[in-house]
């Protein structure tokens, strides 16, 4: 393979490793790949000389067509405006049909030859009516694809609780399975409402510094734990892991935090 580059597609979305065929690719490159559903217009994020190998699967890559054109992405931006007014369309075929599933994205690929639509539904639908009659009216191939709520979320966009942009929408390439226990080892309160993200489900940034607080409790005693401190013996409260302290309860009945340093210095 005598070279490879990673192309993305849309904004956060995952990196398709290419085939560049004898064009010389930089990052930043606008690029036109041939991709299985048609011609796709993307950006190169990853040069030849930045490709980890190890991580390109398969042994037929997409090939570049050619390094994108101002008419190609002037065509880009023109199937966006189009794919909006799709948007429009679909939802009123979705009203006029009574069909239990809800349009959120679609687009168009670069030759015009395939409509991806992608939508939610509680319960499987028989959306064959509404594929035939998209077809019809565009022309094009229709894709119908259904995705769940942190997909939904990653294609709509939104504000999260820390008043930033979505990591989803913004840099997220893929979901890691969260589960509660991430949040009760960074003793966050175990309130699935507060613990939610926009999708409804639980947030993904209780990845972040899951292993982190995992590591830093490493280094504390239990809860529970009898010590020896500066103020005499104590039992252990409530542990600080960021700030590497405890707050133990002497054998007056007081409460008293202590650092780990000064915990070591007793006990030796």
């Amino acid at each position: 393979m005598s070279g490879v580059v990673g192309v993305r597609f849309v904004r956060a979305g995952k990196i398709h490793y290419c085939d560049p065929g004898d064009a010389e690719l930089e990052v930043n490159n606008f690029v036109v790949v041939e991709t299985t559903h048609g011609l796709e217009l993307g950006t190169v994020v990853i040069s030849p000389d930045q490709v980890i190998m190890s991580k390109v699967r398969g042994d037929e890559l997409p090939p570049v067509v050619r390094q994108a054109t101002a008419e190609d992405i002037e065509g880009r931006d023109r199937l966006k405006e189009k794919a909006q007014d799709v948007m429009v369309r679909c939802r009123e075929m979705v009203r006029e049909m009574k069909l239990e599933l809800k349009p959120v994205d679609a687009y168009f690929t670069l030759d015009s030859s395939r409509l991806i639509v992608s939508y939610t539904a509680e319960e499987r639908v028989d959306h064959r009516s509404l594929q035939g009659k998209l077809r019809q009216e565009y022309g094009s191939k229709v894709d119908l694809r259904e995705v769940g709520p942190r997909d939904q979320t990653k294609l709509m966009g939104g504000i999260g609780r820390c008043g930033r942009s979505l990591c989803c929408s913004t840099w997220l390439t893929e979901f890691s399975p969260i589960s509660m226990k991430m949040a009760k080892e960074q003793d966050l309160p175990l309130s699935p409402p507060g613990l939610a993200g926009v999708c409804g489900r639980l947030r993904c940034c209780l990845r972040y510094e899951y292993e982190q607080y995992r590591e830093l409790k490493r280094t504390l005693p239990k809860i529970g734990a009898r010590v020896t401190t500066a103020h005499g013996d104590a039992v252990v409260v409530v542990g600080h892991p960021l700030k590497q302290t405890i707050t133990v309860r002497l054998e007056t009945g007081s409460w008293v935090e202590v650092s780990m340093e000064e915990l070591e210095t007793a006990s030796a």
